[in-house]
């Protein structure tokens, strides 16, 4: 195949969880912007609404779908009706994050428990409904959303002089467990010619970001800034497509060499 083939995702259908969010825009972006069919799928209906105009407008074929992933009949449900459309599915990356726990260590064990149903089960479950589709067809790519904070511990000395902290048991809890779930999948479904690979981000630049956090932040980095509204798009359509198609069980971070320095 010529290199722009392998890159290709025409004819692909695509299902992003969350969609709306900082990197959830860019996954969305990279796949349309490489043809894939997308749906994106969250509780919040209305954001992912207005995103899906400014694409429509553009000459993209995008879709949103509702889905709770603390309920494992929406996820079937909406994997049922991707399916009843297209009749198969050939992407699935895994980027909804529910953050409960808003006090850090601290907080209520039920909201842990709360988080886990989203973050942990709700990952199994929406990774299995559509594994076995992909299984079926022997191929498909899904693409799990990590972080950072899954490969390393908190680093308290970023945060000075900011109302901002890093100790947040859920999200460190299964952002480390996505990427080993990531290996289990790559292995259960690899013999089907299904991919499973993990991308970890490191922190993203906004408007709001305090300028202590960017400076001491940066200074961590190998490139010496935060990410930015791109840096992830590559990424995501590299794994999406077959361009990829001998790389399985995979961690990789997008993170300026954060985690290398």
């Amino acid at each position: 195949m010529h290199i722009k083939e392998l890159f290709d995702l025409t004819g692909k259908v695509a299902v992003v969880t969350g969609g709306a969010g900082l990197y959830g825009r860019q996954i969305v972006a990279a796949l349309v912007e490489a043809k894939a069919k997308v749906y994106m799928a969250s509780r919040n209906l209305g954001a992912l609404e207005k995103l899906v105009s400014k694409h429509r407008a553009c000459g993209y074929d995008v879709t949103a779908l509702k889905l709770d992933l603390s309920d494992e009949k929406s996820i079937l449900t909406l994997r049922d009706k991707i399916l009843k459309q297209n009749k198969r599915i050939d992407i699935l990356v895994n980027n909804a994050v529910l953050r409960p726990m808003k006090k850090g260590y601290h907080d209520d064990a039920s909201l842990f428990a709360e988080s886990m149903k989203v973050n942990a089960t709700g990952l199994f479950i929406i990774t299995r409904a559509i594994g076995d589709v992909m299984g079926e067809q022997q191929e498909g790519s899904i693409i799990n959303i990590g972080s950072i904070q899954g490969m390393i511990g908190p680093d308290a000395t970023i945060y000075k002089n900011t109302d901002m902290s890093g100790w947040y048991p859920d999200y460190f809890f299964h952002k480390g467990g996505m990427i080993n779930f990531t290996r289990f999948i790559a292995g259960y479904y690899g013999s089907k010619g299904v991919r499973c690979n993990c991308i970890a981000p490191g922190g993203f630049l906004t408007d709001k970001t305090p300028k202590a956090f960017v400076k001491q932040y940066s200074d961590r980095t190998f490139l010496g800034r935060l990410a930015n509204d791109t840096d992830i798009k590559g990424i995501v359509a590299f794994l999406a497509s077959d361009a990829s198609q001998y790389i399985t069980g995979t961690n990789i971070p997008v993170d300026g060499g954060y985690t290398a320095k």
